[in-house]
């Protein structure tokens, strides 16, 4: 049989690997601590499992809308106004399976062959994986932990070229946590603003945020910021919805919306009408006491790991200002991020995801979405380990 050379050059996500293998290997009788998924441990709040019941209940079961139903897309219309400043109407907005495959859309509709995506880095290891699939080139432009693994607007102007169609800004970051400010944000604005580069916002973290910062949308900046913006987001983090799969993308380019909803209406049509009717509470602000309460354990457990990490000597970790996630330096230790994965899972039962799936080598995520008893002990595996090959 003979495979289409899209589906030959695409790689499987190396966090879903790791969480699997770190699975099957407990399914074996292995005691293994995963620190490798990228999902909260909660479950979903109360509020949005009723409304979810009742929707079953009352028969709300059919076909709706393929961008979802005009309900749901008033909330979120709302929700971005009042939380955002972001004005998207909602006609403007279309309701997919999941922030992925809100990404997945828009890269298909945007991205041409040799197209220039810009992607700082480390990166989301889906980003390139997309740029890909759809023919276009990634452009990444390397952070590091002096500028907290944000791009600066000199780096952004250095790598634009006439081929630039795309930046993809992650905020808060996964896997560095970290979150660009108004003034940074404003700087990448000054860079792009004679230019007709697009930026794919993605904003699916934007309810983890740490010490009382901020966040802010990157499509809040002004009129023409948001006009060349397409935010996305979603409820997985925010709500322990991950297995619900619902996100959502935005665009002031109603032609785009359009063409989106028909590629959506030939390939999954609308997402599932319970989750749909559940998300509305998730939105609404119904549940918002139970997303006070995870970020504010998130925000202990984040206190305790980065706490325990910089304890180890030869390990370093800048303090994540949102997101669920520490990016450990392993430099001093092994600078093959997939080595020193592979030898700690093997000898200590801990499975951390390498840094060079995030485009970064000498670094690995530690996810702190679990509890502070397995945080404790698998920090404690990690030094155990450090030192039995130091010494």
């Amino acid at each position: 049989m003979k495979y289409s050379s899209r589906i030959t050059k695409l790689g499987e996500s190396l966090t879903i690997a790791i969480s699997s293998l770190a699975r099957d290997l407990k399914e074996q009788g292995r005691d293994i601590l995963s620190f490798s998924a990228g999902e909260p441990d909660f479950d979903t709040p109360k509020s949005i499992k009723d409304e979810a019941i009742r929707a079953i209940n009352s028969g709300f079961t059919k076909y709706t809308q393929v961008s979802g139903i005009n309900e749901l897309k008033l909330v979120i219309s709302d929700k971005l106004k009042k939380e955002n400043l972001l004005n998207y109407e909602p006609s403007e907005i279309i309701v997919s399976n999941g922030a992925k495959h809100s990404l997945f859309n828009a890269f298909s509709a945007l991205i041409d062959k040799n197209d220039e995506v810009i992607i700082p880095s480390p990166y989301w290891v889906t980003y390139p994986e997309l740029v890909n699939y759809f023919g276009g080139k990634s452009i990444f432009i390397q952070t590091s932990e002096d500028s907290d693994f944000k791009i600066t607007s000199f780096q952004l102007k250095q790598a634009i070229t006439s081929k630039t169609k795309l930046l993809i800004l992650t905020s808060p970051s996964n896997p560095t946590g970290m979150i660009y400010s108004k003034d940074e944000l404003e700087a990448i604005y000054d860079v792009i603003k004679d230019t007709g580069i697009i930026i794919i916002s993605d904003e699916i973290y934007e309810k983890l945020v740490y010490d009382n910062i901020k966040f802010v949308s990157c499509g809040s900046i002004n009129d023409d910021m948001l006009n060349r913006t397409i935010t996305i987001n979603g409820l997985s983090k925010s709500s322990a919805m991950t297995g619900w799969r619902m996100g959502y993308l935005a665009s002031k380019d109603k032609q785009l919306i359009k063409l989106l909803n028909n590629l959506q209406s030939q390939s999954t049509s609308n997402i599932n009408s319970i989750t749909q009717k559940a998300s509305i509470i998730g939105l609404n602000g119904d549940s918002n006491i139970d997303t006070k309460d995870f970020c504010q354990t998130f925000e202990n457990r984040r206190n305790l790991a980065y706490k325990m990490i910089n304890q180890i000597q030869q390990l370093k970790v800048k303090l994540p200002q949102g997101a669920f996630y520490l990016f450990i330096n392993i430099q001093k230790v092994n600078n093959d991020s997939i080595a020193f994965c592979k030898d700690l899972l093997e000898k200590e039962g801990v499975a951390l995801v390498p840094g060079i799936a995030f485009g970064m080598e000498g670094y690995v995520r530690f996810s702190f979405a679990c509890s502070e008893e397995h945080i404790i002990e698998g920090i404690k595996r990690i030094d155990k380990y450090i030192k039995s090959i130091i010494n």
